[in-house]
Protein backbone atom coordinates (compact mmCIF):
# COMPACT_ATOMS: atom_id res chain seq x y z
CA UNK A 1 0.00 0.00 0.00
CA UNK A 2 0.81 3.41 -1.18
CA UNK A 3 -0.07 6.96 0.14
CA UNK A 4 0.81 10.34 0.66
CA UNK A 5 0.41 13.06 3.23
CA UNK A 6 0.44 16.51 3.34
CA UNK A 7 2.66 18.79 6.18
CA UNK A 8 1.91 22.46 6.23
CA UNK A 9 5.10 24.17 8.12
CA UNK A 10 5.20 27.82 9.52
CA UNK A 11 8.96 28.03 9.18
CA UNK A 12 11.74 26.53 10.82
CA UNK A 13 10.46 23.35 13.13
CA UNK A 14 9.76 20.22 14.29
CA UNK A 15 6.20 19.20 13.50
CA UNK A 16 4.85 16.15 14.97
CA UNK A 17 2.97 13.66 12.18
CA UNK A 18 2.93 10.97 13.68
CA UNK A 19 -0.78 11.07 13.99
CA UNK A 20 -1.35 11.62 10.93
CA UNK A 21 1.13 8.46 10.23
CA UNK A 22 -1.07 6.50 12.46
CA UNK A 23 -4.31 7.75 10.65
CA UNK A 24 -3.16 6.41 7.35
CA UNK A 25 -1.89 3.37 8.11
CA UNK A 26 -5.54 2.76 10.33
CA UNK A 27 -7.27 3.45 6.81
CA UNK A 28 -5.21 0.68 4.81
CA UNK A 29 -6.19 -1.83 7.57
CA UNK A 30 -2.23 -2.91 8.05
CA UNK A 31 -1.41 -5.40 9.98
CA UNK A 32 1.95 -7.04 11.06
CA UNK A 33 4.62 -5.45 8.64
CA UNK A 34 6.99 -2.25 7.62
CA UNK A 35 6.23 1.52 7.23
CA UNK A 36 8.04 3.61 5.27
CA UNK A 37 8.47 7.31 5.65
CA UNK A 38 10.13 9.33 2.95
CA UNK A 39 10.03 13.10 2.76
CA UNK A 40 9.68 14.15 -1.18
CA UNK A 41 11.68 17.48 -0.99
CA UNK A 42 15.49 18.20 -0.40
CA UNK A 43 15.58 20.61 2.02
CA UNK A 44 13.40 19.20 5.07
CA UNK A 45 14.02 15.96 6.71
CA UNK A 46 12.40 13.39 9.35
CA UNK A 47 13.28 12.23 12.57
CA UNK A 48 12.59 10.01 15.39
CA UNK A 49 12.99 11.90 18.32
CA UNK A 50 11.30 12.39 22.19
CA UNK A 51 7.74 13.90 22.13
CA UNK A 52 7.47 14.22 25.68
CA UNK A 53 9.07 17.90 26.69
CA UNK A 54 9.08 20.37 23.31
CA UNK A 55 12.54 21.22 24.95
CA UNK A 56 14.11 18.70 23.65
CA UNK A 57 13.05 20.18 20.07
CA UNK A 58 13.84 23.37 20.84
CA UNK A 59 17.53 22.74 22.02
CA UNK A 60 17.86 20.61 18.52
CA UNK A 61 16.71 23.02 16.82
CA UNK A 62 19.09 25.39 18.37
CA UNK A 63 22.10 23.41 17.61
CA UNK A 64 21.06 22.58 14.13
CA UNK A 65 21.22 26.39 13.98
CA UNK A 66 24.31 27.06 15.25
CA UNK A 67 26.22 24.01 13.35
CA UNK A 68 24.69 25.19 9.63
CA UNK A 69 23.93 29.26 10.51
CA UNK A 70 22.42 31.13 7.44
CA UNK A 71 24.53 31.41 4.01
CA UNK A 72 25.04 35.55 5.02
CA UNK A 73 26.70 34.76 8.22
CA UNK A 74 30.78 35.31 7.71
CA UNK A 75 31.57 31.82 8.45
CA UNK A 76 29.66 30.61 5.16
CA UNK A 77 31.12 32.78 2.63
CA UNK A 78 32.12 29.66 0.75
CA UNK A 79 28.79 28.56 -0.39
CA UNK A 80 27.88 29.49 -3.52
CA UNK A 81 24.12 28.33 -3.96
CA UNK A 82 22.72 31.58 -2.75
CA UNK A 83 19.56 32.18 -5.53
CA UNK A 84 16.89 31.42 -3.16
CA UNK A 85 18.29 33.11 -0.25
CA UNK A 86 20.47 32.61 2.79
CA UNK A 87 18.39 29.67 4.30
CA UNK A 88 18.57 27.82 1.01
CA UNK A 89 22.20 26.25 1.07
CA UNK A 90 21.54 25.72 4.75
CA UNK A 91 18.81 24.02 4.43
CA UNK A 92 20.11 21.41 1.78
CA UNK A 93 23.35 20.69 3.98
CA UNK A 94 21.05 19.83 7.32
CA UNK A 95 19.12 17.23 4.87
CA UNK A 96 22.08 16.09 4.28
CA UNK A 97 22.92 15.23 7.72
CA UNK A 98 19.63 13.90 9.22
CA UNK A 99 17.24 10.95 7.42
CA UNK A 100 15.07 11.66 4.65
CA UNK A 101 13.09 8.61 5.02
CA UNK A 102 12.24 6.61 8.18
CA UNK A 103 11.49 2.64 8.62
CA UNK A 104 9.29 1.54 11.27
CA UNK A 105 8.31 -1.47 12.59
CA UNK A 106 4.38 -2.12 12.35
CA UNK A 107 2.52 -5.10 15.02
CA UNK A 108 -1.41 -5.62 14.47
CA UNK A 109 -1.53 -2.27 12.80
CA UNK A 110 0.48 -0.16 15.39
CA UNK A 111 3.75 1.45 14.81
CA UNK A 112 6.34 0.36 17.24
CA UNK A 113 7.65 2.91 18.50
CA UNK A 114 8.84 3.91 22.21
CA UNK A 115 7.16 5.58 24.83
CA UNK A 116 8.53 8.87 24.29
CA UNK A 117 9.17 8.62 20.87
CA UNK A 118 7.19 10.61 17.65
CA UNK A 119 7.77 11.05 14.07
CA UNK A 120 9.10 14.82 13.01
CA UNK A 121 9.07 16.55 9.64
CA UNK A 122 12.05 18.78 10.19
CA UNK A 123 11.55 22.23 8.51
CA UNK A 124 15.09 23.78 7.37
CA UNK A 125 13.75 26.42 4.92
CA UNK A 126 12.19 30.43 6.98
CA UNK A 127 9.12 30.57 5.39
CA UNK A 128 5.86 28.37 5.03
CA UNK A 129 5.77 25.67 2.62
CA UNK A 130 3.32 22.43 1.61
CA UNK A 131 5.78 19.64 1.89
CA UNK A 132 4.32 16.12 0.78
CA UNK A 133 5.38 12.36 2.60
CA UNK A 134 5.28 9.39 1.12
CA UNK A 135 4.11 6.69 2.89
CA UNK A 136 4.70 2.71 2.27
CA UNK A 137 3.52 -0.32 3.92
CA UNK A 138 4.37 -3.81 3.17
CA UNK A 139 3.37 -6.73 4.94
CA UNK A 140 4.35 -9.79 7.05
Amino acid sequence: MIGEIGIATRGPGFYDVTSEVTRWLSGQGAGDGVVTVFVRHTSCSLLIQENADPDVQTDLAAYFRRLVPPADDPSMDYLRHRAEGPDDMPAHIKAAMMPVSLQIPVADGHMLLGTWQGIYLVEHRDRPHRRRVALAFVGA
